[in-house]
């Protein structure tokens, strides 16, 4: 079975119930480093996302079979095998494809992914190289099409450098940094088709939010929750950011500005990540600069969706902790949040870290940069697999151009550890923090160091809150060490 995390327990059955917990250690593997064949993608600023077949599809900002570096779309597997799906044109080599691809992709319901690229496109002049582009591609047989190319009309929206959303009406929602009825950024919605519509122009009063370079978010209610790097209604910094909440006909709501506790800073401002919606209804997300420590390292922060604001960490910055978060956090199966810094940590190479929904904080691992050919300077958000595991990229790194990364990381407490072995007449009933849609296998054996670990009968489907695990006839078996091994 894969197992993402194991706990063992001792019991010395009919003398006493010892306790002891190994739990597994945090891992990181290099999966594939950039720059390993020729003309393929290089710097990959985008994380990733893990498509219906069980493959891992990214985008490469840079790089290619072209001799202008436009980036690339690729397919990796869980082991690190690696595929270039399609390789850019840019406006140099084709009057409409893209360039620059800097966001993550999206799989549509029809199979497809779907992305966009801050560059190229069919409005192209002498003194640009286009507007950005929609596009589509078919993960099979890498066709990529271009749907749409911004800049097509007075007051457009430019550069999306933010990702897709899939809404609940079947077309894709996006953001463009710039353009606009006031040249601060747009809300699009597209549909598979490529039929666009500009929903939303920023900077149209003088406290909204301007320069969206994040995607937006799906929340539960519907409505769809962003940031903005710039605008605002704390003039002391003339804005410096918002968060903010938009209907899918163009409605938009501030929810909250940035610099609120000047001169302090200490709730980070310029946020340039998007939010992810937690379990328990609040949005999550990150400032890359800002905070509680001097050096302004940026923050971790929790918002409702009624606009109630709570900066949970200030990042502290080289040798303990990490710095300038620039990508946004994912929360994991076992309800805690997880993010990458791209400065910071034990070689200034960058960070992954662990929060709790109450800013509970832990870093979990310090990139090494060029060293053992380790990444450097992650940019992008993690992912968790189908397998338990977080998958990320870093920009620079690796071999020569960046790397994909796999972490490995055991659930948090309280639901990484046995808290309780009771004998019941002749059974062994093991009592766990469990978390609602992980598989519990409880396994035994004789001795803590040889032996093979055996299925105790039975696999649990948890729905969440303390899991009891029976051993029918344990008591009458010798003295038994126990573990649980955990599978998605």
């Amino acid at each position: 079975m894969n197992a993402r995390a194991f706990i063992i327990f001792a019991v010395c059955l009919g003398l006493c119930a010892a306790a002891g917990t190994l739990v597994a250690q945090v891992t990181e593997t290099n999966l594939y480093s950039f720059g390993s064949v020729p003309n393929e993608g290089a710097w990959p600023s985008a994380g990733l996302v893990q498509g219906s077949d069980g493959n891992f599809y990214g985008t490469c900002s840079y790089g290619g079979a072209n001799d202008h570096d436009e980036g690339t779309v690729f397919k990796i597997d869980p082991r690190g095998v690696e595929a270039t799906l399609y390789t850019f044109l840019g406006s140099y080599a084709s009057p409409s494809d893209g360039n620059s691809p800097q966001a993550p992709l999206v799989q549509g319901s029809d199979g497809n992914f779907y992305g966009t690229t801050a560059a190229g496109g069919s409005n192209t002049s002498v003194s640009t190289v286009g507007y950005g582009t929609v596009f589509r591609i078919n993960p099979v047989t890498g066709l990529e099409t271009n749907l749409y190319s911004f800049g097509s009309y007075s007051n457009d929206g430019t550069a999306p450098v933010g990702g897709l959303v899939l809404g609940r009406d079947g077309n894709f929602y996006g953001t463009t940094s710039g353009g606009g009825t006031y040249g601060d950024g747009t809300v699009f919605r597209i549909t598979p088709g490529g039929v666009y519509t500009n929903i939303y122009s920023f900077g149209g009063t003088p406290t909204d939010g301007n320069w969206p370079y994040a995607g937006l978010v799906l929340g539960n209610d519907g409505n769809f929750y962003g940031t903005t790097a710039g605008g605002g209604s704390n003039a002391y910094f003339t804005g410096i950011g918002t968060v903010f909440k938009i209907t899918t006909n163009g409605t938009e709501t501030v929810l909250y500005s940035f610099g609120s506790d000047y001169p302090d800073g200490n709730d980070g401002y310029g946020p340039r990540t998007p939010l992810v919606q937690g379990s328990d209804g609040n949005f999550y997300g990150t400032t890359r600069v800002g905070g509680t420590n001097y050096l302004g390292n940026g923050t971790v922060f929790r918002i409702s969706p009624g606009g109630s604001y709570t900066s949970l960490y200030s990042f502290n910055g080289y040798p303990t902790d990490g710095a300038s978060p620039y990508a946004g956090l994912v929360q994991g199966s076992d309800g805690n949040f997880y993010g990458t810094t791209v400065q910071g940590g034990t070689d200034l190479a960058g960070t992954i870290f662990e929060i709790s929904p109450g800013g509970s904080y832990s870093n979990l691992y310090s990139f090494t940069g060029y060293a053992n050919n380790d990444g450097y300077g992650p940019q992008a958000p993690l992912v968790q697999g189908s397998d338990g595991n977080f998958y990320g990229t870093t920009f620079y790194g690796g071999i020569a151009a960046g790397n994909v990364f796999r972490l490995t990381v055991p659930l948090s407490s309280p639901a990484n550890q046995i808290i309780a072995i009771q004998i019941a007449g002749t059974n062994v009933l093991v009592s766990i923090p469990s978390v609602a849609g992980e598989k519990y296998q409880l396994q035994d054996r004789t001795s803590l160091t040889t032996g093979a670990w055996v299925d105790v009968t039975g696999q649990v489907n948890s729905i969440g809150g303390l899991l009891t695990l029976t051993n029918f006839g344990g008591f009458s078996q010798p003295q038994q060490f126990y573990r649980f091994a955990i599978t998605p």
